[in-house]
């Protein structure tokens, strides 16, 4: 199975950090967050990956283009122009990195990935900037049961996002940034049939607005719940958060060895 992960926004909010690169290159115990997402979804087996790349996305792809100079010990012979990689730490991944453009929202980069998952029978689809101890494989495994076109993990805010009418695992109702407290929020670890491509219409679509919206008055909109650990990295604030968690190993998003 692929996994679609956006990571072409502005990032406007950490501004201190993305002036010179994408939010989902800003580190957290010296590595991407990009890298602890694609880490996390390894973790159950999802190794293909659609990086949806905007802003300054030349870094990621730089990034990916000497992975082994990031990870591994390396001697430069400048004598004879040469260079050895000590211990090379390989991961299993494809990762297809593909220009979804400067301005384009959030729907409108999936829908510029299409042709990527449209045979596909389902797919993952997050965020590039947020960690969680999520179990991806039950939420696979829970829209594999349901027959519906999206699923959506549902969660508990640290703060206020999209929030969810849930009946019986079923999504009545999709509100972004209502006001109010209480109510469970979209998590950002979607799993999706190609179906939910027909609810695309243009760069300009927003996937939290319309696309959610009537996936959940067409009843083909299901909740994943998951009361564990969720944390965005939105502001500054939630990266230093993030990294006392990953200095002080007690990242609950770290779950594999």
């Amino acid at each position: 199975m692929k996994a679609v992960i956006l990571a072409g926004g502005l990032g406007t909010r950490l501004s201190e950090e993305t002036s010179t690169r994408p939010k989902p290159m800003v580190e957290i115990g010296g590595k991407p967050i990009l890298w602890h997402i694609l880490k996390m979804y390894s973790h159950h087996g999802v190794n293909d990956f659609v990086i949806c790349c905007g802003y300054k996305g030349y870094v990621i792809k730089e990034y990916f283009a000497n992975y082994f100079l990031h990870m591994s010990d390396v001697t430069f012979d400048m004598r004879s122009n040469r260079m050895e990689v000590h211990h090379k730490r390989a991961e299993p991944w494809n990762v297809t990195l593909v220009d979804t453009g400067d301005d384009s929202m959030t729907g409108g980069r999936l829908r510029r990935v299409a042709d990527y998952v449209r045979n596909d029978e389902a797919f993952c689809f997050t965020y590039g900037d947020g960690v969680s101890d999520v179990d991806i494989g039950a939420a696979i495994d829970f829209h594999k049961t349901h027959g519906k076109a999206a699923t959506l993990t549902a969660t508990y805010p640290p703060g206020r996002f999209g929030a969810l009418d849930i009946q019986g695992h079923q999504i009545k109702q999709f509100m972004e940034k209502p006001k109010g407290d209480g109510a469970m929020i979209n998590g950002g670890f979607f799993v999706l049939s190609p179906r939910v491509l027909d609810y695309l219409e243009d760069d300009a679509t927003v996937w939290e607005q319309q696309p959610l919206q009537r996936l959940a008055a067409d009843g083909e909109l299901m909740a994943y719940e998951h009361h564990g650990f969720w944390q965005p990295m939105d502001t500054l604030r939630d990266k230093t958060y993030l990294e006392e968690l990953w200095s002080a190993g007690k990242a609950p998003w770290k779950t594999w060895k």
